[in-house]
C-alpha cells in the first residue's frame, strides 16, 4: 500500500493530487511532493524541529494540504485554525498551542493585524500572496529552498482545537508516532480499510480544512495515492455537479449538507449523474432520521455513518443496510469499547440513556487544561467526549445530544436535538435550533430560533403552525414554547451550530433586565 504522498510522485507524477472544485486548478503529485519538500527544509530552516507546533490560518485553497503535510514530514504538531475566529481567539489558540510558526494568506490581513503573535518570531510569520508589513512571503521563501526530502524525515499529527460551541476551544493533544516516516497510524489505516479508500479513490471534499474530519479525510486519500477535489466552499448543486464531472467516489458529509441537497427541487436533484460515487461518509452530528431515509432513496445505501471525535478515544461505524434495521443508531465499535455511565460513572443498563465513554482507545489530554482532561474520564479509566445515548440489545449506539445543550426545565431533562429532528423535516423550514432561554418560574425553558424558507412567512401563523407539528411527533415538554425567527442561523462553515452564541443573546438579556 502507498503511505505518502512521495511513492505515488515517484510511480505517478503527472497524476492530479488536488483539484480545485471551482475553477479546476490542480496540483500533482509531483507538484505536491515538491511543495512539501521545500517548506519541510524551509522549516528547519528556521530551527523548527520535531514535536514544535505549526499554526496555519488558510481558506481552502490549493496550497493548503501540500504545507500541512510538509509540516506533518517534518514532524511537527500541526494546528489548524477555523477561519470564522475573531483575532482573539486566534491569539488565544496561537498561544495555547505555543506554535512557532504561523502560516496564512493576505485574506486574513486584516486579522492577523489585529494579533499579538507574542510567541512567534517575525522571520516564522508566513503569509501566502502579497504579504502585509512582519510577514514574510512564503512563496518567495519556498523557491529558496531545496526540492529534496528531509534528512530527518518523521511523522508528525494534528494537534486541533474543539470548536467551541459550548466554551472556549479545548486543544487536544497526542502523543507524537514513533513508528517510521511513511507509516500510516493505525487510525487512518483503519480508515482506509474500513472505506476502501485507495489509489483509485476520487474524494470530494465539501468542507472547510480546518476542520478535523475533511483534514483527515484528504491526508488519509492522499497519502494513499487517491486524488482529492476540494470546494473552496460548500453549494448544494456544485457538490452534485462535481460527484459527476469529477466521477468521485467518495465523499465526505454533515448532515446540514443533506438538509441543503434535499431543499433543491426534484428537477435539480434528478439532473446530474451519480453513478461513480460509491462511499458517502458523514458525521459531526446526529443525522435526522427521516433526513437520512430520504438521502439513502436517492443516493442508494451508500451512506456510511461514524461517530468519533479528534481526540481519538473511540469510533463507531454504520452502514446503510445495518443503519436500515436500526435507523437512528451511529452503528457499533470499532475502536475501543462504548459504555453508557451515570452521573457518577458507574455503567447503565441497555436502553438507559446516559453519558458515553469509550474504554481502550487512544489517550489524550486536553491542551494546559488538566481540569477539563480529569473531566473527561472516569473512576475507572474510560473517557468521554460528553455526549448522551444509549445501547440497544444488539450493541449500537444512538446519541441523543451533548451534554452541555441539555435543557433542564422544571426539574426534568430536555434533549434539544430531538425537537430539532422534528423541526428541520417541515416543508416550511431551512434550518432550526433548539435552546434552553431564562424563565423565572422552571429555570429554562425550551425556544426554538428558526431560519424559514422565505423570511416573509415569518409571524405568529407559522409559529403555531411549527410548534402544533412539533406536538404531532413530541412530548409538549419537548417542543419549544415560543419560535423566533432569523435569516440566518450561526453554524461554522463544517455545519456545526453556535448554540453559545444563541444562548447567550437570550441570557445577556435576562441578566440585562434584572440589573
Amino acid at each position: 500500500m502507498i503511505e505518502h504522498p512521495g511513492m505515488m510522485a515517484d510511480l505517478q507524477p503527472d497524476k492530479p493530487a488536488v483539484i480545485m472544485a471551482d475553477d479546476g486548478e490542480t496540483i500533482t503529485f509531483r507538484q505536491f511532493e515538491e511543495t512539501s519538500n521545500r517548506f519541510a527544509n524551509l522549516l528547519r530552516a528556521l530551527r523548527i524541529q520535531r514535536g514544535d507546533g505549526l499554526a496555519v490560518l488558510l481558506e481552502n485553497r490549493s496550497e493548503y494540504l501540500p504545507l500541512v503535510w510538509g509540516g506533518m514530514r517534518a514532524g511537527l504538531r500541526v494546528t489548524a485554525i477555523a477561519t470564522h475566529l475573531t483575532p482573539e481567539e486566534i491569539d488565544y489558540i496561537l498561544s495555547d498551542s505555543g506554535a512557532k510558526v504561523l502560516v496564512t494568506s493576505v485574506g486574513f490581513a486584516e486579522k492577523t493585524g489585529k494579533l499579538a503573535l507574542d510567541g512567534i518570531a517575525v522571520e516564522r510569520r508566513l503569509m501566502l500572496d502579497a504579504p502585509q508589513s512582519g510577514f514574510g512571503h512564503l512563496q518567495q521563501l519556498l523557491e529558496g529552498q531545496p526540492m529534496v526530502p528531509l534528512g530527518d524525515q518523521s511523522e508528525g499529527i494534528e494537534m486541533l482545537y474543539s470548536s467551541g460551541t459550548t466554551g472556549r476551544p479545548k486543544g487536544i493533544r497526542k502523543q507524537l508516532p514513533e513508528a517510521p516516516f511513511g507509516t500510516l497510524s493505525p487510525s487512518y489505516r483503519r480508515s482506509v480499510e474500513l472505506y476502501g479508500i485507495d489509489a483509485s479513490t476520487r474524494y470530494l471534499s465539501p468542507a472547510p480544512l480546518y476542520h478535523a474530519a475533511p483534514l483527515g479525510f484528504n491526508l488519509r486519500t492522499l497519502r494513499v495515492g487517491g486524488t482529492t477535489t476540494i470546494m473552496r466552499k460548500f453549494d448544494a448543486e456544485q457538490a452534485l455537479t462535481r460527484i459527476e464531472q469529477q466521477r468521485i467516489t467518495h465523499s465526505q458529509w454533515v448532515p446540514t449538507h443533506f438538509v441543503r441537497m434535499l431543499r433543491l427541487s426534484e428537477d435539480i436533484r434528478t439532473r446530474y449523474d451519480l453513478t461513480t460515487h460509491r462511499c458517502a461518509i458523514h458525521a459531526a452530528a446526529p443525522c435526522p432520521v427521516e433526513i437520512k431515509h430520504q438521502m439513502i432513496d436517492w443516493w442508494g445505501p451508500i451512506l456510511k455513518e461514524y461517530y468519533a471525535g479528534s481526540e481519538g478515544n473511540g469510533h463507531t461505524h454504520i452502514t446503510s443496510e445495518e443503519w436500515l434495521a436500526h435507523p437512528g443508531s451511529v452503528g457499533r465499535p470499532n475502536h475501543g469499547k462504548v459504555h453508557i455511565c451515570d452521573e457518577e460513572g458507574n455503567p447503565l443498563p441497555v436502553g438507559q440513556e446516559g453519558t458515553i465513554f469509550f474504554e481502550g482507545g487512544a489517550t489524550f489530554e486536553y491542551h494546559n487544561d488538566p481540569d477539563k482532561t480529569a473531566a473527561s474520564r472516569n473512576r475507572l479509566g474510560w473517557s468521554t467526549l460528553g455526549d448522551i445515548g444509549y445501547l440497544d440489545e444488539e450493541g449500537y449506539l444512538y446519541l441523543t445530544d451533548r451534554k452541555a445543550h441539555m435543557i433542564i426545565s422544571g426539574g426534568v431533562n430536555i434533549y434539544p436535538q430531538e425537537a430539532e429532528n422534528v423541526l428541520v423535516q417541515h416543508p416550511r423550514i431551512y434550518d432550526a435550533a433548539v435552546i434552553g432561554v431564562p424563565n423565572a418560574e422552571f429555570g429554562e425553558e425550551v425556544k426554538a430560533v428558526v431560519h424559514p424558507l422565505e423570511m416573509a412567512l415569518a409571524g405568529p401563523d407559522l409559529e403555531a403552525e411549527l410548534i402544533a407539528y412539533c406536538r404531532t411527533q413530541l412530548s409538549p415538554v419537548k417542543c419549544p414554547k415560543s419560535i423566533d425567527f432569523v435569516p440566518e442561523l450561526p453554524r461554522q462553515e463544517n455545519g456545526k451550530l453556535y448554540k453559545r452564541k444563541l444562548r447567550d443573546a437570550y441570557w445577556d438579556k435576562d441578566q440585562e433586565g434584572r440589573a
